[in-house]
């Protein structure tokens, strides 16, 4: 660059208004730190306590309370406010405290609001405690590796999204060494106690530290985190502990944003179908919420066809297996299918399919394939030092494993884990889906249904159908009928002459269908010569093949992963006030001494008067589940309850989003997150349809 262009440059980038268009903050993030989020009216008061509410019972595992004694007998606790208590109260409740939290898992919109929410309640209650914040998740307890937190750290971050202020990981301290080496470190901290938030194994691991921890005096709360909406609490008696756990509302609000966008795009390109898949491994809580927020075309729900049950070939056959008859990746094709020949024929050869990501795992027949996977590659790492992807690094080591594997199956009549009708089956799949099925598991032994091209599966398997259905005349792109007959008369031909002959529909529908028999250029002909419409010798009339093209159709897509973007976002004031009442009630739960609690909002599906802060138990949460080929004491997930009201209004309303007829669609625009103004939505829409419902009842 010349001299006298590179001072010019230094000159410009010194001007205040250049330095104040290209700086880090802008107006946005200014008001965001500036917002105080709401409290709930217990934290109005000078100190808070807790009740035992006796009312909510759990069905208890006898494994739970075998390995966690010591906080299987919690109750869950309502906090409530007080302004005036003993002296004694007061002097425990306000003493010195050393607290130290940590991120665990993915990132969720919202967690910087834990933070402050607990670092301002602590403070309120006595100016000299102290916040340890744990650097890159459990292995910042693991190393002992922790800042100290003070408001100069924390206020930049709050109302902001990620979890920049600490960073997160994914490790587990799930051993007796990681756990001595945790209690080493907060011993060395001198820490009262320990909050962990995250997901269902971080708040496990809350659990069993809560429970390791207990003699040496040190509380465990946990906080529940994850964007896919699956850590959901009810009691015995079906009532609504903890609705939703916190980042879905803003998760989903951005992923809803994106795809909206997608259906004004392929609305107004007319040419392709836009595949969205979303995150949720094990539940379909974000599919379902987008949906209501953009009403897609076409939402796919995992419970929904895992309850899938065909009955037609369950009559046609001599025994009754149900597992047999479930939903299978050729009928789910066949399912979008219809979907997209309905729409075509209406002249809709577009649209936006919504797909969970972990879709695969609600069809039967891969959800088998997935479980004996699961557990050979278990117990092949168990017993070699290598473990099987070491060991058999190539798709065609891998399938040859599996071979022997069946051959076992049959020389030894006890050996059935893998047997040669499993292995006919699964080399009938595709190549990519099979590397797909026997990829490595993640670090809790889970197939990692992310890393499938779930799409390109179901897609495939679609494209395929929808060529059969073209040769068979049935996917045809419906013609308008003022556009047919206007056509035909600019060209001097009589659309009435040739109308009856080439559309199957012609007396009646505003969208023209070409007869099944005219599948090409050539039967076009045939069909036309057989009507007496034009001789052998003639050509077909330009405009008549004009008509025919435009209704043969082409099957487009453009394909989409919503997940790292929506986690990343900055949280919406939903979230922003949920994250900062659970700081709030984290230091309430454990300025009232407890432990082996989850903090949670009562009520989060009703307006915010009406949100109640409260300690869940989490032992009593707990079940067995197999992890890694082995059964472990587990926080149980939650997925779409199909008897939800939410999920009864996205059924219902199917055929409507769907669209497949002549006019508009039905998309609704949800906006982008803002931080500002009376329009923005209060709590995710399944929570007021479920409340709304549960009003009803």
């Amino acid at each position: 660059m010349p001299e006298k262009e590179s001072i010019r440059l230094e000159g410009i980038l010194k001007n205040p208004e250049v330095r104040e268009v290209i700086a880090n903050t802008n107006p946005n993030m200014v008001e965001r730190r500036k917002y105080v989020p709401k409290k709930c009216d217990v934290f109005l008061s000078s100190y808070t306590v807790l009740k035992e509410q006796l009312q909510y019972r759990f069905d208890i595992h006898p494994e739970a309370k075998r390995q966690l004694p010591n906080i299987i007998d919690n109750k869950v606790q309502l906090i409530l406010g007080m302004d005036a208590v003993e002296e004694s109260f007061k002097k425990n409740y306000c003493k010195k405290r050393n607290i130290g939290i940590v991120f665990s898992g993915g990132p969720a919109p919202g967690g910087h609001n834990v933070i402050a929410g607990l670092y301002d309640a602590a403070q309120k209650a006595n100016p000299d405690n102290k916040l340890y914040g744990f650097l890159l998740g459990p292995d910042g307890i693991i190393e002992n590796q922790a800042i100290e937190l003070t408001q100069s750290i924390i206020d930049p971050y709050r109302n902001i999204g990620g979890f920049g202020m600490i960073k997160t990981g994914r490790a587990k301290i799930d051993t007796q060494q990681k756990m001595n080496l945790s209690k080493e470190t907060c011993k060395s901290l001198r820490l009262d106690a320990l909050v962990i938030v995250g997901g269902d194994d971080s708040n496990t691991n809350a659990a069993f530290l809560a429970q390791e921890m207990f003699e040496d005096g040190i509380q465990v709360i946990g906080v529940p985190k994850t964007i896919d909406g699956d850590i959901q609490v009810r009691d015995m008696a079906d009532n609504v502990l903890c609705a939703m756990s916190f980042g879905f509302h803003t998760a989903a609000r951005a992923f809803s944003n994106q795809i909206s966008n997608l259906c004004t795009d392929s609305s107004s390109d007319v040419k392709y179908w836009h595949i969205c898949k979303v995150m949720g491994r094990v539940a379909s809580h974000l599919a379902l919420e987008v949906a209501l927020q953009t009403h897609a075309n076409i939402t796919l729900i995992g419970e929904d066809l895992a309850d899938y049950v065909d009955w037609d070939r369950i009559k046609r056959s001599e025994t009754i297996d149900y597992n047999a008859y479930g939903m299978t990746l050729r009928h789910l094709s066949r399912v979008i299918c219809d979907g997209i020949v309905k729409r075509a024929a209406v002249g809709k050869n577009y649209g936006v399919i919504v797909i969970p990501e972990g879709v695969l795992e609600f069809i039967n027949e891969i959800q088998i394939f997935i479980i004996k996977l699961n557990a050979i590659i278990a117990e092949y790492n168990v017993t070699h030092d290598n473990g099987f992807h070491l060991d058999f690094p190539s798709l065609e080591d891998k399938l040859e494993y599996l071979r022997r594997l069946a051959r076992r199956s049959r020389e030894e009549g006890s050996f059935s884990i893998w047997n040669t009708r499993d292995d006919d089956l699964f080399n009938d799949i595709p190549e990519f889906f099979q590397e797909g099925l026997l990829m490595e598991r993640d670090s809790h032994g889970n197939f990692q249904f992310s890393q499938v091209e779930t799409e390109k599966v179901l897609m495939g398997l679609v494209g395929d159908y929808l060529e059969i259905l073209k040769e068979k005349g049935i996917y045809k792109i419906g013609i308008e009928r003022s556009y047919y007959r206007k056509t035909l008369k600019d060209e001097g031909l009589d659309p009435d002459y040739f109308g009856p002959v080439l559309f199957e529909n012609y007396d009646n529908d505003m969208f023209l269908l070409m007869r099944p028999s005219i599948i090409s250029l050539k039967t076009l002909k045939q069909v036309l010569i057989k009507a007496d419409v034009i001789r052998e010798e003639e050509k077909v009339p330009a405009v008549i093949e004009k008509i025919y093209k435009k209704s043969v159709p082409k099957f487009k897509t453009q394909i989409h992963f919503y997940g790292y973007d929506g986690r990343g976002s900055d949280p919406t004031k939903f979230d922003c006030n949920y994250t900062y009442n659970l700081g709030l009630t984290v230091f309430s739960l454990i300025a009232n001494g407890a432990t082996g609690q989850m903090a949670a909002i009562r009520n989060l599906e009703k307006n915010f008067s009406e949100w109640d802060p409260i300690g869940i138990p989490i032992a009593p949460l707990m079940h067995l589940e197999e992890r890694k080929g082995k059964l472990a004491l587990v926080l149980e997930k939650s997925i779409v309850n199909l008897d939800s009201v939410a999920f009864k209004i996205v059924k219902q309303l199917r055929e409507k989003w769907l669209a497949a007829y002549p006019g508009e669609d039905n998309y609704r625009r949800p906006g982008p997150i803002r931080f500002a103004g009376k329009s923005e939505e209060d709590r995710p829409i399944t929570l007021v349809l479920n409340a709304l419902g549960s009003f009803n009842d």
